[in-house]
């Protein structure tokens, strides 16, 4: 019976159909194409969470769990957020750093009376806003630091975001604490 729940809780999801090639580079003016993207995002990482339940709940070294989410589950989430994480309402990094709280929970094995702040720290591991920020960080600095003068100063820092929304290169010169 709990295999039978298991499998149909990692049954593969599928994006949604749109009119271009669905793709998370893929640039769209619907917020409904983007908010589907999110929600695709969301959906894979809760599909790997389930595939890895029981890696997550077994007796690993602490470590080796949180190693193995941070190489599987946690790339499979953020996978070309630069482009997207700008993007994302509040609700839906909400979302985005809830589903990290489960699977560190899961890890820790932690009861619902431990703040996942408390639990973050404890496994040395970064909010999703602080991970992306990095990411962001380091691929600007690496196109501007590379060979090919055509991706130097790729997305260049603006004085007010265009239309009242973020763009990625905001992602590295505001605070996480803004």
């Amino acid at each position: 019976m709990r295999a039978a729940l298991i499998r149909s809780a990692s049954t593969s999801v599928r994006p949604p159909a749109v009119g271009c090639v669905c793709s998370l580079s893929c640039a769209s003016s619907s917020s409904t194409n983007r908010s589907s993207r999110h929600d695709f995002k969301r959906m894979t990482s809760r599909d790997a969470r389930a595939k890895l339940r029981p890696i997550f709940t077994s007796r690993l070294p602490i470590k080796t769990k949180v190693a193995i989410y941070k190489c599987y589950v946690r790339t499979r989430q953020t996978y070309a957020a630069p482009a997207w994480y700008a993007l994302c309402s509040g609700l839906q990094r909400q979302r985005l750093q809830a589903q990290q709280n489960i699977v560190l929970r899961l890890i820790a094995g932690a009861g619902w009376y431990v703040k996942n702040d408390v639990i973050a720290t404890d496994l040395g591991v970064e909010t999703v806003e602080e991970f992306v920020r990095k990411l962001t960080r380091c691929a600007f600095n690496r196109a501007d630091a590379g060979p090919h003068p055509s991706l130097h100063n790729l997305a260049p820092h603006l004085d007010r975001p265009t239309k009242g929304y973020q763009l990625p290169r905001d992602l590295v010169t505001e605070s996480p604490y803004d």
